[in-house]
């Protein structure tokens, strides 16, 4: 390669179109709401007359708003966008001196996440398009399932056969599962006989997990043929109080370690490390903790991959593109974690509980990225181990595969040596978890993490190639939608007030832009307080006749429609582009409202609580699948109700409150309405989604006393 093409970027950053117009946009937007404000500050009622307290109350509430909008115009005023030029990456450097990849996969529950979901994620990057010799993949199981453990013993045989397949046929995805799913009718006649077979050689493993998975035991002939599954064997053994496991299934260095084309195999990791119930152990980050320091004795891959079990890799080229930005000779060495886009394949066409937050991965992120990055997402991010591992930012220090002499020992003796890695006691008086590693105390470890790496000078990137990096599943319930934003509300507040909060501490060690947009996810929670008067107050006083709001003939009324109609506009004309739907924009506003007054209320509740001790924060994995029936009418977006919650509770009693509110007139018409609403949620509805007769009956309580306590005022 010639000395011009040595020096190519192997990354170029562009900045999005239309920002000057976005720019005079969001002009004409914050003079609408300061007038808003002016309004409401100069016609506050007089001491003694009707609804001053109201009116004061919404002038904070709208501050609030205010605020809250400036906020977010971090995210959206410095959009820019990457690109990689592999090409350029192959041409500058040969394959052996690419640097060795650790992949971490992790899960914790076989009931929530299925060996079989989880094995498809395995499969999935041990598959990478990437020298195999270089590839290491480490399955952490924080619930130390003997079924999970069978159902990666049983991957690891199938994997003889998948990855010459993958690479013989340029495969994608490669995750069998979807994989075949994908293709019901094959054209290519070369590649149908060696299809059946694979797929033949793929349902027979599953069918074997499957049936280990529904008995919830190893089959005896199985369990006879690996003296391995003895670890389950101990009476005084359980998934909280147990000693190490670790099991070296396919060691790369190996030379018979080959697949069927007699290719080097990936090295193959299983590890559910040490629990006692008087030692924490730290949830996810500390399941990572212990995959970083046993990975270093037995790979040590200089870049480190992680994902959630239920994210399988969708572009076998992911690693590629990130050595794009990592190993770049003018921008790579102040670079610490690449961060890809995150995809979901269960989402319903107008995305019923927006869970794919196409608004917050394809402009958001990309808004932080123009700050010197996005947050660590926790799934689907390059990592360099050095960095996490403690290195300060300052001198240069390019990404190069060392080549080492090391003396290999068998695989017993390293399955023996480092078990202690992954002991309860090994961090005891370390610095794992507050300068090494994954953060301590706080829900979002991986925000936390990320957020102490750019507060050192590092910077991160957003990636958001073509063809999605990683797929995985969205919550397919309105309660575990909702659960899964209370950790994340709980989270965002621990993080906030932390000692390393993005409000103060942040303060010239990341820029301001950044540190603006952390502070609008860290914001979330108290964003409910003034959501909650909004929803309730406005609708008690028009029972009561005491207007609020500037009549439609007034002047001041203009300020206040523009203000809704622009802003409603632009947010369904920036969903449209993300590629969503107008009736998934409709769902996405309602669900906006629902986490608000239900997830991130209790999570400031909770978060509060926890601050003074009075309870304790708990790390709720979010179930990503669903029985049959709940399944079907998540298909046909068929919102579910069926579960008993107090944050359900709460949502039907502002619902019943306003719906009176808006067409009661006096306290004889309450019965009347709510009698109604007992038919609507008891009887209208016959399949076991509708809304429990608890939540219902006390809900209807709840807004009969309201209602008949403003009535009576």
């Amino acid at each position: 390669m010639g000395k011009e093409g040595q020096h190519l970027p192997l990354f170029e950053t562009k900045r999005a179109k239309g920002r000057v117009i976005y720019k005079l946009f969001a002009v004409t937007l914050f003079v609408g709401i300061c007038l808003i404000l002016v309004y409401r500050a100069n016609h506050i009622p007089k001491p003694g007359e009707d609804g001053r307290w109201a009116w004061i109350g919404l002038l904070v509430v709208e501050l609030w708003f205010g605020f809250y909008w400036l906020l977010t115009q971090a995210l959206r005023w410095n959009i820019i966008y990457r690109y990689t030029f592999k090409d350029r990456l192959s041409k500058r450097y040969e394959e052996h001196d690419f640097p060795g990849v650790d992949i971490f996969v992790c899960t914790a529950d076989p009931t929530i996440k299925p060996p079989k979901m989880v094995i498809n994620t395995v499969l999935s990057v041990m598959a990478y398009d990437y020298p195999p010799e270089k590839l290491s993949v480490y399955l952490s199981d924080d619930g130390g399932s003997e079924i999970t453990f069978f159902a990666l013993l049983e991957a690891s045989k199938f994997a003889k056969h998948w990855l010459p397949y993958c690479n013989k046929f340029d495969v994608e995805p490669r995750a069998p599962a979807a994989y075949f799913s994908s293709m019901p009718v094959i054209k290519d006649e070369n590649l149908t006989s060696e299809f059946v077979t694979i797929k033949k050689v793929y349902e027979d493993m599953e069918n074997h997990i499957e049936i280990a998975t529904k008995v919830g035991q190893i089959p005896d002939e199985e369990r006879s043929k690996h003296k391995e599954f003895t670890q389950w064997d101990n009476s005084n053994s359980s998934r909280l109080d147990r000693d190490t496991f670790l099991q070296i299934l396919i060691d790369g260095t190996d030379p018979n370690s080959t697949d069927a084309a007699g290719t080097t195999l990936p090295t193959l990791v299983y590890l559910a490390r040490e629990k006692r119930p008087q030692h924490p152990h730290n949830f996810k980050a500390g399941a990572m903790n212990a995959l970083i320091r046993l990975s270093s004795k037995i790979s040590n891959g200089k870049i480190i991959l992680n994902v959630d079990c239920d994210m399988y890799s969708n572009n076998s080229k992911s690693i590629r593109d990130s050595l794009c930005f990592f190993m770049d000779e003018e921008k790579g060495h102040e670079i610490a974690y690449v961060q890809f886009l995150l995809a979901f394949e269960n989402i319903t066409k107008n995305d019923l509980y927006g869970g794919s937050y196409i608004v917050g991965l394809k402009v958001e992120f990309h808004g932080m990225d123009g700050y010197g990055g996005p947050i660590y997402g926790g799934t689907g991010c390059f990592n360099r181990r050095d960095i996490l591992c403690g290195r300060k930012f300052g001198n240069k220090c390019k990404i190069e595969e060392k080549k080492e002499n090391i003396v290999r020992r068998s695989v017993l003796e390293l399955e023996e040596e480092f078990k202690v890695l992954a002991s309860c006691t090994y961090e005891k008086n370390t610095a794992w978890g507050k300068e090494k590693g994954l953060r301590y105390g706080c829900l979002l470890e991986d925000v936390a993490t990320g957020l102490s790496i750019q507060f050192q000078g590092w910077k991160s990137v957003y990636f958001n190639p073509s063809r999605p990096a990683f797929i995985g599943l969205a919550p397919t319930t309105l309660l575990q939608t909702l659960v899964q934003h209370k950790r994340w509300c709980e989270g965002q507040v621990q993080l906030l007030l932390s000692k390393n909060s993005p409000i103060w501490y942040a303060h010239k060690r990341i820029s301001l832009g950044l540190q603006l947009c952390y502070c609008c996810y860290g914001l979330w929670a108290p964003s409910c307080l003034p959501t909650l008067y909004y929803s309730i107050v406005p609708s008690l006083f028009l029972l009561k006749g005491i207007p609020l709001f500037p009549k439609i003939s007034s002047p001041w009324f203009i300020p206040f429609a523009y203000v809704v109609v622009a802003k409603y506009t632009y947010s369904l004309a920036e969903f449209l582009w993300s590629g969503g739907t107008i009736l998934g924009w409709w769902n996405d506003q309602r669900m906006w409202l629902y986490k608000r007054v239900s997830s991130y209320f209790f999570g400031f509740i909770d978060s509060f609580l926890n601050s003074f001790g009075l309870s304790e924060s708990g790390f709720v994995i979010t179930a990503k699948v669903a029985d049959k029936e709940v399944f079907e009418r998540y298909e046909k977006e068929i919102m579910e109700f069926g579960s008993s919650s107090l944050m359900f509770t709460l949502l039907a009693t502002l619902a019943l409150l306003n719906l009176y509110l808006i067409i009661g007139e006096g306290v004889l018409k309450i019965y009347e309405t709510m009698f109604l609403q007992i038919l609507l949620c008891l009887f209208l509805r016959k399949d076991n989604g509708k809304m429990a007769a608890s939540v219902a009956i006390k809900s209807i309580g709840l807004a009969l006393f309201f209602c008949t306590c403003v009535a009576l005022y």
